[in-house]
């Protein structure tokens, strides 16, 4: 789905989707997480799946400081019950104004 010549956003496989990082917008990592999350979200519908359904999430920050801003939206995005395994890490985005980067692997139909 969405294929691309050098990536694509969503690929499946033997009842597993892995979508391609994702970014938001906004001024701040919070606002740039939300629009991030939103993003996957709607990504996950298209293949089939929902965040309920995640099973693995990796988050890159561009600052580790920003570590608890990105944790309250994640915790009020991500169902009770239903948080996937999960890494966080610092590193340099595709852009100097990106702030924060999520891939996530999920179970699907």
């Amino acid at each position: 789905m969405d294929v691309g010549q050098r990536m694509s956003k969503i690929v499946k496989h033997n009842g597993t989707v892995y979508l391609c990082g994702q970014v938001g917008e906004g001024a701040s990592v919070a606002e740039q997480t939300r629009d991030c999350l939103g993003r996957v979200d709607a990504l996950l519908a298209r293949a089939g799946s929902s965040r309920e359904r995640i099973l693995q999430a990796i988050v890159w920050l561009a600052d580790m400081s920003d570590f608890a801003e990105m944790n309250e939206v994640w915790d009020a995005w991500v169902p009770e019950g239903d948080a996937p395994a999960r890494a966080c890490g610092e590193a340099r985005l595709a852009r100097p104004e990106l702030r924060v980067e999520i891939i996530v692997t999920a179970a699907c139909d």
